[in-house]
């Protein structure tokens, strides 16, 4: 695999939709029964894997969403965990992707953030996730699907405590760019910077007009490569058929349309913003205009809206956007040890 960092800023990437949503097509209860089913039964996920490879999204995002102790404690999977980082890993690495991001979400424990305590019990959450990958091969951590920027921040600490990898980070925002808790993006994407995340990211259910403007205004509070995901709400189908893995993109564009003409009424009606697949190469475009890099389509999306991502960006570079403030400075050389101690600090900081 490439090293991912040197793509910054350059070439446009598509990440793979949620695979969850494939198995809960299969009928599995992801909540209760997704990692039995990582363990006991890959080959569901490889085949959901081999459809993105296929369409060809250049960053697999592994199945590791909820390996941190408390999520694996619901599921009585915990003594089980570095078992379940290392066959996540292996399902998407045997589809050999150009990138492959480790993702992990909310670890779902309540914070004080009056409370060291409870600040430092939320950090090591993110911490001990983290060093179930120590020895594995990946690209990227994804911090992703956050509602809280006390959350990310924990998430972020705890992450720099024990890995240099780089950092994707999202947080969910509604059409005016804010988060559940009321907090703006412009506020979170302070956070990423400051707390050690190379990528800047939002999640959006918003129309595309919507989230362009959310993209633009990220662009202007932040230097980071930027990442957009798109929530879906399609009705019934959606997938693609036989895919001939030698096509040439302007073919796979016309086998992702022809999956969007067979689509029947959207579950959300008419208005649903990215109610068939043939909708995200529009979205591709006008996001890349506003400056994003990385583009992902979420919530019921299935590989045809992943693929329709990458036959609207294939062979680009990121849009030249003179608004943006000027290139990132360069990663800190600092080990590992002395920026945790740096964010720590800054953490004291704020409780005083």
């Amino acid at each position: 695999m490439a090293d991912i960092q040197l793509r910054f800023m350059k070439d446009m990437l598509v990440l793979s939709e949620p695979v969850m949503t494939s198995m809960e097509r299969l009928g599995l209860n992801v909540e209760r029964d997704g990692d039995l089913t990582l363990l006991l039964e890959p080959e569901v996920l490889e085949d959901a894997y081999k459809l993105d490879a296929l369409v060809g999204a250049q960053c697999l995002v592994a199945p590791t969403a909820t390996l941190t102790p408390a999520r694996l404690a619901h599921t009585g999977m915990r003594e089980r965990a570095s078992e379940l980082a290392s066959a996540a890993l292996r399902i998407v690495q045997a589809q050999s992707p150009q990138h492959i991001l480790v993702e992990l979400t909310p670890c779902g424990l309540p914070l004080d953030t009056a409370s060291k305590a409870s600040l430092n019990e939320n950090a090591d959450q993110y911490k001990r996730a983290a060093l179930l990958f120590a020895d594995e091969s990946f690209d990227a951590f994804f911090l992703n699907r956050f509602t809280r920027i006390a959350d990310l921040k924990c998430a972020l600490i705890g992450m720099r405590k024990v890995s240099d990898a780089p950092i994707f980070a999202s947080v969910d925002v509604d059409a005016q760019g804010l988060m559940p808790s009321g907090e703006t993006l412009r506020e979170a994407a302070a956070v990423m910077a400051e707390y050690g995340a190379q990528v800047a990211g939002f999640q959006t259910a918003a129309a595309l007009d919507d989230a362009c403007r959310i993209a633009a205004d990220l662009a202007e509070a932040t230097c980071l490569p930027m990442l957009a995901q798109l929530e879906v709400h399609p009705a019934a189908g959606g997938l693609i058929g036989d895919i001939d893995a030698a096509a040439t993109m302007e073919e796979l564009a016309s086998t992702v349309a022809a999956a969007a003409s067979a689509q029947g009424e959207t579950a959300l009606g008419d208005k649903a913003p990215y109610a068939q697949p043939e909708d995200m190469m529009d979205a591709a475009c006008a996001l890349r205009a506003a400056g994003v890099q990385f583009l992902r389509a979420t919530g019921k999306a299935t590989p045809s809206y992943t693929g329709a991502l990458v036959a609207a960006t294939d062979d680009l570079d990121v849009a030249d956007t003179p608004a943006r403030p000027a290139e990132p400075a360069p990663a800190s050389p600092l080990p590992v040890e002395d920026l945790a101690a740096q964010l720590r600090a800054k953490v004291a900081a704020a409780l005083n």
